[in-house]
């Protein structure tokens, strides 16, 4: 895989000095970091990395939105995760050697910085501070994909479960306070929330109906979804009937 870097992208040292993974690093070593950044635009929809060529950099997103996929043998697509500006991801390949099981493709329109696994062990794995802050990222990926076992493990009788719990998640991670609640400040299409939930297109589009005109969610004019204060209120209902149920 080669990467050609932006011309004259500008330098964004607050960028990564401002990433808690980078924190320890002093002015000078942020510096150097940023040097050692090669940027690429991708437009949406736009393949960032596929299988086979991600354990070779570790990727800093400047400014966009990418989800990480898997990809069925018909091509379907099984969301991860998204991230967003100052996410970062492509270390454990460069710590274990292994490629990601997963493809990377560009959500919105993004400018992704590329460090090749040699500059990594050289500039950061030599870091105490950067060291302690790869295992708490480690751990912190092991929570999210808990979080996802949890979600695809509703019965797939019970959609609206699904679909209650991955609104909850995308609310955590990619929420905005709002007067009225919380705006998930991600757009998806419906099949693509219907991939990220293992339930079906219709199915999601059907549920999302039904929440909406129940008031626990809204969906604005932008195609961003409120999750209301009903929302919550309806969480907190069906977690104690869970509990009282044993379940």
């Amino acid at each position: 895989m080669v990467i050609k870097a932006l011309p004259r992208l500008r330098q964004d040292n607050h960028l990564i000095s401002s990433i808690p993974f980078f924190s320890s690093l002093s002015p000078e070593e942020v510096e150097q970091v940023e040097k050692l950044l090669v940027k690429k635009h991708y437009t949406k929809e736009q393949i960032v990395l596929y299988e086979e060529d991600t354990s070779n950099f570790m990727y800093l997103i400047y400014s966009g939105k990418v989800r990480v996929v898997k990809l069925n043998d018909e091509g379907k697509e099984q969301i991860i995760t998204i991230h967003k500006r100052k996410d970062f991801f492509g270390e454990m390949s460069l710590l274990d050697g292994k490629t990601s099981p997963a493809t990377i493709i560009a959500h919105e329109d993004s400018v992704i910085g590329f460090l090749a696994k040699r500059d990594f062990e050289e500039h950061l794995m030599t870091n105490d501070g950067i060291r302690r802050k790869i295992i708490d990222l480690l751990c912190s990926r092991l929570r999210e994909s808990w979080e996802m076992i949890r979600i695809l493990s509703f019965n797939t009788e019970n959609a609206q479960d699904r679909v209650l719990s991955l609104l909850e998640r995308l609310g955590e991670l990619y929420g905005v306070k709002d007067d009225r609640g919380r705006i998930i400040d991600v757009k998806f299409t419906h099949q693509q929330m219907a991939s990220y939930a293992s339930v079906t297109r219709e199915t999601m589009s059907r549920v999302l109906r039904n929440l909406e005109k129940s008031g626990v969610i809204e969906v604005r004019d932008d195609k961003a979804i409120l999750l209301t204060r009903n929302f919550f209120t309806e969480r907190c209902r069906r977690s104690t009937d869970r509990e009282a149920s044993g379940y």
